[in-house]
């Protein structure tokens, strides 16, 4: 049973992890600490940037001599294969290690086996110390890997009665300033944002992660079936970050050559296929998408059963009228309502941010707070929150 010297590494560990949210993908967030034979703290490390060391190298560097005979703990089981970097399991070995303790076991089948290689070298190896912890800060990784498509978080604000907008369509501001920053911490920590035509259309959005030091700016992505919406000189065509247009594989693109990137895909009931961008996002090494948009949009990726987490911004205002959060998503009756499992709630300025999972999602979603349809649409204009 692990002891309270165990929980505080591991929980330290959890807290490194979560430093490189944003800037490892396509690779997992990992934090390690390093305790000597006595049990001091002698070397701490987190993954910092793919292609760099892994959070092991760092706390083994950190700790020298002083690890041999010693206990590190991981949020991640170390990894037993050579890519840009060596294998952590084997780094662990020679350094002299005497026991490793890892959150959650690697479900990559590239990666996986380091415990035994680490068993087989004679160090003692535990698993599942604070494992919801570790898989709730490193979701959106493991969630690629179980399900080969990136992870997909759902953003939306709204009023108490479920409104995006007035009957007018005005919008700004329904949530208040605190809201909108902590949206463009949701920003910089998805390798992707994603809307619609009409949000590109109407809002002329710029998508980007505004005010996060060293944020690493996420692939912007209009879904616009018929290639008219993102118009020339739109900001999400700037040198901020790099902008991916969806079309449909017959949409005609003479009047498009100001769009960069283009790719087509095929046609579903309305609009583009959500499994089919999905596909085509993640060969592209997207790991994490922040799905903004209209409650079209959103209603298509519900459909697809392609929301993996939902994060709603509510004000405590009243509108009365005005289009809902949420749109057309195959849903017809009671029984097939998609239901949610809270995992958070707190107060963000004057306003409450809710996050939720799937309750019948076939793999572990978060439990706890992070430290600190087949087809897509054209979704109703929505202003960023």
């Amino acid at each position: 049973m692990a002891d309270q010297a165990d929980i505080a590494a591991m929980h330290r560990a959890v807290e490194l992890a979560a430093r490189g949210l944003g800037s490892t993908s396509p690779n997992p967030v990992v934090g390690c600490v390093i305790l000597d034979a006595s049990g001091r703290l002698v070397g701490e490390g987190y993954h910092q940037r793919a292609g760099g060391p892994h959070a092991e190298i760092h706390a083994l560097r950190a700790a020298g001599d002083r690890a041999r005979g010693g206990t590190a703990y991981v949020t991640l089981e170390p990894c037993n294969h050579t890519g840009r970097t060596g294998p952590c399991a084997q780094a662990l070995v020679e350094a002299g290690v005497a026991r490793v303790q890892h959150a959650v076991a690697d479900p990559n089948p590239q990666a996986t086996g380091g415990a035994d290689t680490l068993r087989a070298a004679g160090v003692s190896v535990g698993r599942g110390l604070l494992a919801e912890e570790a898989e709730a800060g490193n979701i959106a990784w493991l969630t690629s890997v179980r399900r080969g498509r990136p992870f997909v978080r759902w953003k939306y604000a709204a009023t108490l009665d479920g409104r995006i907008a007035a009957a007018d369509t005005t919008s700004r501001w329904i949530t208040g300033p605190e809201s909108r920053a902590d949206v463009h911490r949701l920003r910089a920590e998805a390798d992707a944002v994603i809307v619609g035509s009409g949000t590109a259309r109407t809002d002329d959005p710029h998508l980007a992660a505004r005010d996060i030091e060293g944020a690493v700016q996420p692939l912007r992505v209009v879904v616009d079936t018929g290639a008219t919406a993102v118009r020339p000189g739109a900001r999400i065509l700037d040198d901020t970050a790099a902008t991916l247009v969806a079309v449909a594989e017959d949409a005609d693109l003479s009047a498009a050559g100001h769009l960069k990137d283009v790719v087509r895909l095929p046609r579903a009931a309305r609009g583009l296929s959500v499994p089919a961008l999905l596909a085509v996002l993640h060969e592209r090494g997207v790991r994490s998408v922040l799905l903004e948009g209209g409650p079209t949009l959103a209603g298509s990726f519900v459909a697809a059963g392609a929301v993996d987490q939902v994060v709603g911004y509510l004000a405590p205002v009243l509108l009365g009228a005005g289009p809902h959060a949420l749109g057309e998503a195959g849903i017809t009756t009671i029984g097939d309502a998609l239901r949610l499992r809270m995992t958070e709630s707190v107060r963000v300025g004057a306003d409450l941010r809710i996050t939720a999972t799937p309750a019948d999602a076939t793999e572990p979603h978060a439990t706890t707070a992070r430290p600190t349809a087949a087809h897509a649409t054209t979704d109703h204009a929505t202003k960023e929150i």
